[in-house]
């Protein structure tokens, strides 16, 4: 009898092994990907739901630098309190990792698709909560690429920005001259599979109730700039990772335009991603106040390096 009931629960281990590997088996042939890319998908996608579901504390704010007006907080945007903020933002910029492989340090930048969809979901959430109810946001992100190839970012993006409530507004296509040198793109001179790449990224502009702001402020562009930076198409260079410090930085000029163009003076401007502190220089010069946070120290440092060296105002 010992033995029959070890034969019969050895059976049924098998016949479920067996029915999950069967099922594996269909939907990798069907997304074309292999069993274990796949679980490795599901596991993750479960692992992040757990978190969802049983969220650790709040993390309390780490104050890394305040001179009253730019606050940087050495802090991870998902896990840290920011309940005082709910509802007062008026304009987020930003640029998220784009999932390329980039070396940030703790920073996982090779998540598979499905996970930085979640990752994206997870932090558009919180846009949301943080808001005013005329609060916009400027989010620089990839249009095509991700890690494994060409994926539908932008579209993506913007989709699962609509579903946690933000409203569309429009998009810029910042052309930042970075062109390929390649000589072949997919089958050369043949139309047997062509690849085309288009070398610009877009900001895409979002609101939470009204795009129009209920109150009157202080304007800060000038005529020819409003005229030149409502045309859609943006065309600057990009920064020098190496001159910055930063292995993904971007352009002074990127938020400037957005700031000017899309805030008043005294606003606050947030940038959950805030990397080199490219956005808390341009509030500084722009004289609006800001909170930049990060979870990488030293980039931290380079940012109040760079807000020392831009403004002359602290050391």
């Amino acid at each position: 009898m010992k033995y029959l009931k070890v034969s019969g629960v050895v059976e049924r281990k098998f016949r479920i092994m067996s029915s999950i590997h069967t099922k594996l088996s269909e939907m990798s042939a069907t997304h074309g990907k292999s069993i274990n890319a796949l679980l490795n998908e599901l596991l993750a996608e479960q692992l992040l739901k757990l978190k969802e579901e049983h969220p650790c504390p709040k993390q309390q704010k780490n104050v890394y630098f305040n001179d009253g007006s730019v606050q940087l907080l050495l802090n991870d945007f998902l896990q840290v309190d920011l309940s005082d903020l709910e509802g007062k933002v008026n304009l987020i910029v930003t640029s998220p990792p784009y999932n390329v492989g980039v070396e940030y340090g703790s920073m996982d930048d090779a998540m598979s698709y499905s996970e930085y969809l979640r990752f994206t979901e997870n932090y558009l959430r919180r846009f949301y909560e943080l808001l005013a109810p005329d609060g916009r946001v400027c989010l620089n992100v990839p249009l095509d690429k991700n890690r494994g190839g060409l994926q539908s970012v932008y579209v993506d993006i913007v989709q699962i920005a609509k579903s946690v409530g933000l409203k569309y507004q429009s998009t810029i296509v910042w052309n930042e001259q970075n062109i390929s040198r390649r000589t072949a793109w997919g089958s050369w001179v043949s139309a047997s599979a062509p690849y085309v790449i288009a070398p610009v990224e877009v900001i895409v502009l979002l609101y939470k109730h009204t795009w129009k702001r209920t109150d009157k402020g202080k304007t800060t562009i000038t005529k020819e700039e409003f005229i030149e930076w409502t045309n859609g198409v943006w065309t600057f260079p990009g920064e020098s990772k190496k001159r910055v410090g930063h292995p993904a930085p971007f352009p002074l000029e990127l938020p400037l335009r957005c700031i000017k163009l899309f805030s008043f003076e005294g606003d606050l401007v947030l940038d959950p991603f805030v990397g080199s502190g490219t956005t808390a220089v341009a509030c500084k010069l722009t004289r609006r106040k800001c909170i930049g946070i990060d979870i990488e120290e030293a980039y931290l440092k380079i940012a109040k390096e760079r807000m020392a060296k831009a403004t002359g105002l602290f050391s």
